[in-house]
C-alpha cells in the first residue's frame, strides 16, 4: 500500500481533490478533522490549549471556540508555533495508526492523508509520495474572501503556510485546481489510474 500525502495552500482545491479520491474508493484521512477532535472536551489537546491560550476560549459546554483560537494564533506567529507544537505530534500519531489499520484491513493501492501543513509538520518522512493541489495566490485570496474571511485575515492565513512554489518542489504529483471542478476531477482520475497500475506491478 502506498502511503501518500495530499496537500496544498489554504483554499487551493485539496478538499475537492480529496472528495474525488474518496469517490474513486481511495481511503483519505482528513488531518484537520483529527486536530478538531483532539480539541474536544476530554481529548488530549484540550487542556494544553486552554492552559496556553486562556480558559476563556472555552464556551459554556467546555468546547474550544476554534474561530477565536484561529484569530489569536494567526495574528501571532509565536502563538501559531505553540499551537502546532501541541497538535502536530498527536495528529502524527493518529495518522500512523490509521495507515497501519488500513494496511491490516487489506488496502492495496494507495491511502492518503490530507493536510495543509504536511510538509511544515514534517509528516512527509512517513510518506511514499506527495500530491500537491494548487491554484494561483489570487484565486486563494478570492476563494477565502468568498467564504466570508476578511482580506487581512485571508492574507495572514496564506502567509502562515509555505509558498505554493515551495510546496510544488516537494510534489510527486500535482493537480492544477485553478480551472473547473471537471478539470480537477479528470486530473485526479488520471492519477488514480497511474497509482493502480503502479500497485499492480
Amino acid at each position: 500500500m502506498l502511503k501518500l500525502g495530499l496537500t496544498g495552500g489554504i483554499a487551493s482545491g485539496k478538499s475537492a481533490v480529496a472528495g474525488v479520491l474518496r469517490e474513486l474508493a481511495f481511503p483519505v484521512l482528513d488531518a484537520d478533522s483529527i486536530a478538531h477532535r483532539l480539541m474536544e472536551p476530554g481529548q488530549p489537546a484540550q487542556d494544553e490549549i486552554l492552559r496556553e491560550f486562556g480558559p476563556d476560549l472555552a464556551d459554556t459546554s467546555g468546547r474550544i471556540d476554534r474561530r477565536k483560537l484561529a484569530a489569536i494564533a494567526f495574528a501571532d506567529p509565536d502563538k501559531l508555533t505553540h499551537l502546532n507544537a501541541i497538535l502536530h505530534p498527536l495528529v502524527e500519531q493518529a495518522m500512523l495508526l490509521q495507515f497501519d489499520a488500513w494496511q491490516r484491513s487489506g488496502v492495496r493501492d494507495a491511502a492518503f492523508v490530507e493536510a495543509a501543513l504536511l510538509i511544515e509538520a514534517g509528516f512527509t518522512k512517513y510518506l511514499d509520495g506527495l500530491v500537491v493541489a494548487f491554484c494561483s495566490p489570487d484565486q486563494q485570496l478570492e476563494r477565502l474572501v468568498a467564504r466570508g474571511m476578511s482580506e487581512v485575515e485571508a492574507l495572514r492565513r496564506i502567509a502562515a503556510q509555505l509558498p505554493i512554489n515551495e510546496k510544488l518542489r516537494h510534489a510527486t504529483y500535482t493537480i492544477d485546481c485553478s480551472d473547473s471542478l471537471e478539470s480537477t476531477r479528470s486530473q485526479v482520475v488520471s492519477l488514480a489510474v497511474k497509482l493502480r497500475k503502479q500497485s499492480s506491478r
